[in-house]
């Protein structure tokens, strides 16, 4: 990859900024100055930086405990975006989906498009746990309703797991994410959700985390990601590395 792009994702600095770091001498790569941002460099090259040393990651996984307030885009003049809470350089991380502003909990946030695209995918049925509680009364029948679809103008959810708590609060577990599907699908029954949390994405859990905390994902866990939105790349992916050993 080019030397300036190796910079500028493991960095805040622009491709401008860091033309004019090389300019200066400041760029070394593998023992030698750096001459030009256009250079080939690999990942494992060592470039070092005023003589710090830049370690590239490809990619980075987070999972956050989103707080209310927060939206889920990449940048926003209304309101503050979920994407601020990580304390990472890289400007090409994104949301996987997306949780209400006034919705709290589990957040999965990477640049790996290949993931994200995958995990949304409506085939995989990758998911989600949400803590609801509401005004209203649920029927007796509710969780029947919910494990065989409700019909919505536009789309009928795919079968859902309804725990009751007590009158006013459950857990529900959905496979899809249809725009306030969770608000929808308690509405439908009359009962006004008054605050919701998602509590698991794809298997990864708050535990741990305060609201507004977040924490890298292990290689594990990724593993696992990968597993429930694409297994044939998992056995592929391993295929090839016992073929390289």
């Amino acid at each position: 990859m080019r030397l300036d792009k190796f910079i500028a994702d493991m960095t805040p600095y622009s491709r401008n900024d860091i033309k004019k770091l090389i300019r200066r001498g400041a760029v070394s790569v593998d023992g030698k100055k750096a001459v030009s941002g256009s250079q080939q460099v690999q990942e494992d090259s060592e470039v070092y930086l005023d003589d710090q040393l830049i370690t590239y990651q490809r990619y980075e996984y987070y999972l956050l405990n989103k707080p209310a307030g927060y939206i889920c885009a990449n940048s926003d003049v209304s309101a503050p975006v979920a994407l601020e809470l990580i304390d990472s350089p890289r400007r090409d991380l994104s949301c996987v989906g997306r949780l209400d502003k006034d919705t709290e909990g589990a957040l999965l946030i990477t640049n790996d498009g290949q993931l994200n695209h995958a995990l949304l995918s409506a085939n995989n049925h990758v998911e989600k746990t949400y803590y609801a509680r509401f005004s209203g009364t649920l029927p007796d029948n509710a969780a029947e309703v919910m494990a065989r679809g409700i019909s919505f103008k536009e789309f009928t959810s795919r079968p859902a797991r309804l725990e009751v708590i007590d009158r006013q609060s459950a857990r529900l577990t959905i496979c899809e994410g249809k725009f306030h599907q969770v608000k929808r699908m308690f509405a439908h029954f009359g009962c006004d959700v008054t605050y919701l949390r998602r509590d698991v994405f794809a298997g990864l859990t708050l535990q741990g985390l305060e609201v507004g905390e977040y924490r890298p994902l292990d290689s594990q866990e990724v593993g696992q990601l990968w597993q429930l939105a694409d297994p044939q790349k998992v056995k592929t992916d391993q295929l090839t590395a016992e073929e390289d050993s």
